[in-house]
């Protein structure tokens, strides 16, 4: 049995506990996942150098996972087009059951090896792609068979799982062990595994995308304003980025189409749209690039 489904002495009389006593071993065991992350943070700092190469060569992220790890996983994909403004085609994320299983569990399905491989051929996985399987027993049919079929590919592999000995560690090019033990309630990997597997997933997405020139100065300037909060957030950014006082900012991030990055270079260079807008291109989308020049 892994060790996310033994059941832990400490937590046998559970049901009598009080309350607040309840909240208090909630939180200790999300503390503890952290502590787990950190454990594996040189594997995660491989994971996130070897997948900015890979998708600066044009590849795709793509997920592949079951149950809760599936959907943990899809989220981190989903933020990533609003967040860094990368593009949804190059964010997938495969869950054992497909799209249905998202809200709705469907039993068996983590079992079936040959989905996990037909999965990733429907996405014509290749060897610029990165591909993150996340497991928390580590034994998962589907995610272990489509990670073997995309490394015989020469896609970048990465296994996130909570259990030693899982074989997801085995399949993968690089395996990220996470151990978060028994949870308080046996076997729900929503719990500690599941906090862990997401902070693990922030880590890479987001420092990937600050290795391929998403962020500048600790800002979001790939956002896209697509609503009015983000609208006021972009023109701030504009503004703090820039020095200029927030009417001249405003109207810059305006006249910039509300493209953040457009209306730094226009005011920090003093250029029109077009110009700023040729500025990045010959950066390659970069910020920092193009304000040096």
């Amino acid at each position: 049995m892994s060790t996310t489904e033994t059941a832990s002495a400490r937590y046998a009389t559970l049901e009598d506990w009080s309350t607040s006593d309840l909240v208090a071993g909630i939180l200790e065991g999300q503390y503890f996942a952290i502590g787990a992350v950190q454990s594996a943070g040189a594997a995660i700092a491989k994971a996130i150098d070897m997948s900015a190469e890979r998708l600066s060569a044009g590849g795709r992220l793509i997920y592949i996972g079951a149950g809760t790890s599936g959907r943990i996983s899809t989220q981190d994909a989903a933020e990533l087009p609003p967040t860094f403004n990368w593009p949804s085609s190059r964010a997938i994320s495969l869950m054992a059951g497909g799209e249905g299983a998202f809200l709705r569990a469907k039993e068996g399905a983590e079992d079936d090896e040959v989905a996990g491989v037909a999965d990733l051929d429907g996405v014509s996985v290749g060897p610029n792609d990165v591909v993150i399987g996340v497991a928390a027993s580590g034994r998962t049919p589907y995610v272990i068979a489509g990670l073997k079929h995309a490394r015989k590919i020469g896609a970048l592999t990465i296994g996130i799982y909570n259990n030693r000995g899982g074989r997801v560690g085995e399949a993968c090019e690089l395996p990220i062990l996470i151990e978060t033990g028994p949870e308080i309630l046996a076997g729900s990997t929503r719990m500690k595994a599941g906090t862990a597997q997401k902070a693990a997933l922030n880590c890479i997405s987001t420092g990937v995308m600050i290795r391929l020139g998403f962020v500048y100065r600790g800002k979001m300037v790939e956002m896209q304003a697509t609503n009015a909060k983000l609208r006021e957030r972009g023109a701030l950014m504009v503004a703090d980025l820039t020095g200029a006082d927030i009417e001249v900012a405003t109207k810059a991030f305006a006249e910039a189409g509300q493209i953040i990055k457009v209306a730094v270079v226009m005011l920090s260079l003093d250029v029109s749209k077009d110009d700023a807008v040729a500025a990045l291109a010959r950066a390659n989308g970069n910020l920092r690039r193009a304000l040096v020049g």
